[in-house]
């Protein structure tokens, strides 16, 4: 399966910002911080930390005096992250391939990545690589989306996909919801040699206050553009105004509410 991670480049990493992180990564983000965070957490790595949505509540309720290196795959997505920092800031950047990271071993007491270990090509890998750099009682806490069908939205971007081009349809919407099922994440943590695993589901109801802009982030907010434009010969509008008509048919076009469904997990090293 296709993961394309190193796709979110160009104008994407602002899409994705603006339009999806208010709704479908905020209310996650906040979980996944107050999950993660404790007084004892001085030496903190952020994984595939995107556009900073993570970053910043975590650089707010992290001690003072407490590190934080913030990594992704891709620079663009970076440079939107840094935006949301002044100089006094206690962080670091830095370009990073989660499965092959470029730090020493036993560094850091906390691991943060919020819905980026489903990119991973290689999900052992990563999880082994985690463990190598956390020290000893450092904790991993990470989340990844449910079952396409529990996150419709993403649903009906695919159907709308699968539609417009039925010889040959994008397949971007697969790959952050195929890997959902608690068993199989837990299956490859105990073969990467992790022993004290919890997680917990978390389903959300939320608003979108802006339906238009948000079924724009679906198209231009992710690689699934990069798809469209390639197989060319559709408008990417007409495919925005397919899926707002289906969100509008499914939630409701006045105080659109729509489901959300994804799993937090917390891994201490022993």
């Amino acid at each position: 399966m296709s993961t394309n991670a190193s796709g979110f480049v160009g104008d994407i990493p602002s899409h994705y910002d603006k339009g999806l992180g208010p709704n479908i990564f905020f209310d996650y983000a906040d979980r996944i911080v107050d999950a993660a965070v404790s007084g004892q957490s001085k030496t903190v790595l952020e994984l595939a930390a995107g556009t900073g949505i993570v970053s910043s509540r975590l650089r707010d309720k992290l001690p003072s005096d407490a590190s934080l290196i913030i990594t992704d795959l891709n620079a663009p997505m970076l440079d939107v992250a840094r935006q949301k920092f002044s100089s006094k800031d206690k962080i670091d950047f830095q370009v990073a391939n989660a499965m092959e990271l470029p730090f020493g071993g036993s560094l850091f007491d906390l691991i943060v990545c919020q819905f980026g270990v489903m990119f991973f090509p290689d999900k052992v890998a990563s999880y082994r690589e985690a463990a190598r750099v956390l020290k000893p009682g450092g904790r991993y806490v990470f989340n990844v989306w449910s079952a396409i069908e529990l996150n419709p939205f993403s649903q009906i971007a695919q159907q709308v996909a699968s539609e417009v081009f039925p010889d040959d349809p994008p397949g971007f919407y697969k790959v952050p919801f195929h890997y959902g099922d608690p068993q199989l994440v837990c299956s490859d943590l105990a073969e990467a040699g992790w022993e004290d695993v919890s997680f917990l589901t978390i389903e959300l109801t939320k608003t979108i206050s802006n339906p238009r802009a948000f079924a724009a982030a679906l198209v231009f907010g992710n690689p699934f553009i990069d798809e469209i434009r390639e197989r060319g010969g559709v408008d990417p509008e007409d495919v925005v105004a397919r899926i707002l008509a289906r969100l509008t048919d499914a939630f409701g076009a006045n105080g659109m509410n729509m489901p959300l469904s994804a799993t937090i997990y917390e891994c201490r090293k022993s």
